[in-house]
């Protein structure tokens, strides 16, 4: 299961890697005539508090699902839930990641040659979203195929193997046989048993993994430029939204792994690494504030291009992993007040968090 975290850790690493190359000088700066670091220091920490409590508890309200019986998975109000978070999620890669993308990619302290002369936000954006589409369809597919291996039965008997005995009848039915007895029964079969269990399953497990990679990504970002700017007049809008911004997005990614159903600590080390990536993302910042430029062609390039990246990859999982399997699941499909509340808490929740735009 940690090998699965791997390339989340890596990209991790390699986000640390922007304020060491993020010092070069641009005539640009914004933030010149707002700046009080005591002023900004306050407002750091109370981001920092804020948005982890929030991701804290947004991430960990659907896996508590089963102390909150309209939160549980089988019931009609997830699929709201899930609808609202995913808005979210997908107005937070069209409306907050992607626009910032396009403005680091197309800032004046970039060369116009080539940054000025192609839409490299929109072209990153694209590759990213259909990779998460091959990595998506060849991981379900090898897990798929490796679980089919192992679950494939063990030759016995061919009477053992063709026959099902039901209080001492016998019925040849495949490769399963059932004994049942007067108050119990027991039951032997192949992988076609529970194949379709195991592979919603799998999906469920990869959708949360490449979803918090996507999550993870520009919320490192973020931190990094909160935790490095001096202006209170900056910091002070995005301390409420950001705190709501991780409360929905922990919400969306939360469905997603209780769905999953991982072991105890995989859903642990999944909340917190959720819940503490923009806090580590500020208090670093807050550690090279005196390095950092954002506005360094360095920082604007791989910004941009990260944040391009995850834009991708939240848009790709918001409409096909989430909300068009949802969408088009049968139970929906056959419930048109379900439907009608999905619609309309998918509206609700891409509207807040298009509100947070204003803020953020």
């Amino acid at each position: 299961m940690m090998s699965n975290f791997k390339p989340t850790f890596f990209f991790f690493l390699l986000l640390l890697l922007i304020p060491l190359s993020a010092s070069e000088e641009c005539s640009f700066d914004s933030e010149s005539q707002n700046r009080d670091r005591t002023a900004a220091l306050r407002f750091k920490l109370v981001a920092i508090c804020s948005i982890l409590v929030a991701s804290a508890i947004g991430v960990c309200l659907p896996i508590l699902g089963k102390k909150i019986p309209a939160l549980r998975p089988e019931n009609d109000v997830f699929f709201m839930v899930k609808a609202f978070a995913a808005g979210v999620i997908l107005a937070t890669g069209f409306i907050h990641v992607l626009p910032d993308a396009f403005e680091s990619l197309t800032s004046p302290c970039l060369r116009e040659n080539p940054w000025g002369n192609f839409p490299f936000a929109g072209f990153v954006a694209m590759l990213s979203a259909m990779a998460t589409l091959m990595i998506d369809s060849f991981a379900t597919s090898y897990y798929e195929r490796l679980h089919f291996s192992k679950a494939l039965p063990v030759k016995e008997d061919s009477h053992q193997n063709s026959q099902i005995h039901v209080h001492g009848q016998v019925v040849h039915e495949g490769h399963v046989h059932v004994h049942t007895h007067a108050t119990h029964g027991h039951a032997h079969g192949s992988a076609f048993v529970s194949e379709d269990l195991s592979t919603d399953l799998i999906r469920h497990r990869i959708i949360s993994q490449v979803l918090e990679l996507g999550i993870v990504v520009h919320s490192v970002i973020i931190g990094i430029s909160v935790g490095a700017s001096q202006s209170p007049n900056t910091i002070k809008p995005l301390v409420a939204a950001l705190t709501f911004h991780q409360f929905f997005e922990g919400m969306g990614l939360g469905g997603c792994i209780s769905q999953a159903k991982f072991k105890n600590k995989a859903k642990a080390i999944m909340v917190i690494f959720f819940s503490i990536t923009t806090p580590a993302g500020i208090a670093i910042g807050m550690g090279i504030s005196n390095i950092y430029n954002e506005n360094s062609p360095t920082a604007l390039i791989v910004e941009g291009v990260f944040n391009s990246a995850s834009a991708g990859i939240l848009i790709y999982m918001a409409l096909v992993d989430l909300l068009a399997a949802d969408f088009m699941n049968p139970r929906m499909q056959k419930n048109p007040c379900l439907q009608f509340g999905a619609n309309l808490s998918l509206l609700l929740g891409s509207g807040c968090m298009a509100l947070l735009a204003k803020w953020a």
